[in-house]
């Protein structure tokens, strides 16, 4: 089915749209609710102020986008990849950082529990 100018809402129930394509659509306030959306692409979409919750999204891949003041509450991250992020100004609380792993990142003003990284590794290295 071709649907082109279309300027009205469109309400899809218990349907199946695989392999669909929207190209230069509007989806203003648009909602999916339990919906199956495995193995989609998003490309050159702007989803500022989108709403995720109670969602699977195991294996995405988040690769050259923006997420400034982007909030993760009640999230799984285990095995998460961050990589060339810039994380500058957030924070992390009540969370689970055991067997993190941080390498070749700048930590200037990092602090965990108030302690300043940089100091605290630059006094450990002194002492081995």
């Amino acid at each position: 089915m071709d649907i082109s100018n279309l300027h009205e809402p469109i309400e899809a129930r218990q349907s199946e749209l695989d392999k669909s394509s929207f190209v230069g659509v509007m989806l203003r306030e648009a909602r999916f609710e339990d919906a199956g959306l495995q193995s989609v692409k998003f490309d050159y979409v702007n989803m500022s102020d989108a709403r995720f919750s109670r969602m699977n999204m195991a294996r995405a891949v988040f690769d050259d986008g923006l997420l400034p003041g982007a909030r993760f509450m009640n999230v799984n991250l285990s095995g998460a990849w961050f990589d060339n992020v810039n994380l500058a100004g957030g924070a992390i609380q009540n969370a689970n950082l055991s067997g993190l792993s941080v390498s070749n990142c700048n930590i200037g003003g990092l602090r965990i529990d108030g302690v300043l990284i940089s100091d605290a590794l630059a006094a450990y290295r002194k002492t081995v």
